[in-house]
């Protein structure tokens, strides 16, 4: 028995409230409803099934309709392409339809790209460490600069440099491709003055390293072995500590493990990697991020860029690129062939036609995104394509910046909401981007009310 209820005074019958007698009157009207739409014509069950097929089939179109309306509107920030090295090697007008490559404007039109991260890639073999210079290093990646500044002055209706996070949807309203820039290894690095050069350019993040060991950290390529520093060198965490105060955001793609743990240990903004996939998918592969790291960076309000290339989505893909890149060393070492020569070029084609490339699929990019938004949720995640620095092993349906609404499409299919994809397109990155100025603004804040206590 309910200890609170009171029960009616003996002899007293209970009355019947207005609301009762307003909810009986309600359940008489909501009856007669019913019976009466019961009593109505049957409906026409053959017309349903002949006009099944046609709306299934609008239902699709209307969906591909959707991603692809979603891709105009929704700002896509794609933190690491490789345009400039590309037209280095092989000049194309980007400002029109390309042949080669995976970027022009035509197709980043198309895909809906707003802020595409230009790569000013500098070669290992420009460092000091592995017999080039310093001052070699630099001039490379200014000269890059350089083109990214001249691409821009010819198709001005087209493309603008961006250096602030702002300037994305700015742009976007404008109806141009934002081009901001990072630096793709450290190399050209050699004092904190450097830093202030590039950031003065226009550089916003930096990798610290890239295939070789440098100055600033090890590389997730050298061997464990044959690492230098165990992490970050000294100048190294100098040069963290100093990009956080300009506001250079920190690129943990291609470090160590032992140098992303450093790197996070000494950065106060968040750190990104801007064109990193997750190890979990391709176990022993140092160059994606662990399921530790990404929970490390997303604790440190970091962002995890996927990258499209399949050998960094599957583990057929990442074999397959393996055992190609170690059988042609040891062919080349035995015949004495210059690597990059015609004979080299010829000895790839034959191989890949001998042993075909296992080519991943949008399914697997989707994969990506699900698992790290499993391990630490849907705001530290985002795209880092990698296009024109992965060669020909794009996966199927992501071929090219055109191929953006596909990606939305996948991620509609796989329940995601409009507001969770755009986090992953861009406001993630977006995000991580104004912190970064943030952080510098305050560290310069400090050193300001430093200055004047002195």
């Amino acid at each position: 028995m309910n200890p609170n209820h009171r029960p009616h005074s003996e002899g007293r019958r209970p009355g019947v409230s207005f609301r009762s007698l307003l909810g009986i009157l309600l359940l008489i009207l909501g009856l007669a409803l019913a019976l009466t739409a019961c009593s109505g014509p049957a409906p026409d069950q053959s017309a349903d099934s002949a006009n099944a097929p046609a709306t299934d089939a609008a239902s699709a179109e209307d969906s591909a309709t959707r991603a692809a309306r979603l891709a105009q509107e929704l700002l896509i920030v794609d933190t690491h392409i490789d345009v400039p090295y590309r037209l280095k090697e092989e000049w194309a007008d980007i400002g029109t339809a390309t042949e080669g490559g995976d970027f022009d404007h035509s197709r980043a039109r198309a895909g809906g790209l707003d802020g595409a991260f230009m790569s000013i890639y500098v070669p290992a073999d420009l460092q000091e460490n592995q017999g080039g210079d310093a001052g070699a290093a630099r001039t490379v990646a200014d000269e890059l600069i350089d083109m990214v500044e001249g691409i821009v002055a010819e198709h001005p209706d087209k493309f603008a440099l961006a250096t602030r996070a702002d300037d994305i949807a700015r742009l976007h309203d404008e109806g141009k491709v934002a081009l901001p820039l990072g630096m793709e290894n450290g190399a050209p690095i050699t004092s904190l003055d450097d830093l202030r050069h590039f950031y003065d350019r226009g550089i916003r993040y930096i990798t610290l390293t890239h295939s070789k060991n440098n100055h600033i950290c090890d590389s997730s390529y050298e061997p464990a072995d044959q690492r230098t520093w165990d992490g970050l060198s000294d100048f190294g965490r100098d040069v963290v500590a100093e990009m956080n105060r300009l506001g250079i955001m920190v690129d943990i793609s291609h470090v160590s493990d032992a140098a992303f743990t450093q790197t996070l240990e000494v950065t106060r903004a968040p750190a990104i990697a801007t064109h990193s996939s997750a190890r979990h998918f391709t176990p022993g592969f140092e160059r994606n991020m662990s399921d530790e790291m990404i929970r490390a960076l997303a604790e440190n309000g970091g962002v995890i860029a996927i990258n499209f290339g399949s050998a960094f989505l599957t583990e057929a893909a990442n074999g397959h690129s393996q055992a190609r890149w170690q059988a042609a060393a040891a062919y080349l070492e035995e015949h004495g062939i210059e690597p990059g020569s015609d004979d080299a070029r010829a000895y790839m084609q034959q191989y890949m036609e001998e042993n075909p490339f296992p080519y991943a699929d949008l399914a697997d990019v989707v994969a990506h995104i699900d698992h790290v938004v499993e391990l630490v949720g849907v705001d530290h995640v985002g795209l880092g394509s990698d296009f024109d620095g992965v060669g020909d092993s794009l996966p199927t349906g992501l071929k090219d910046a055109a191929g953006y609404p596909n990606l939305v499409a996948a991620l509609l299919d796989a329940g995601y909401s409009e507001e969770d994809i755009e986090k992953i397109l861009g406001g993630n990155v977006l995000r991580l981007w104004r912190a970064v100025e943030a952080a510098a603004a305050e560290m310069q804040g400090e050193s300001a009310e430093l200055a004047e206590a002195a």
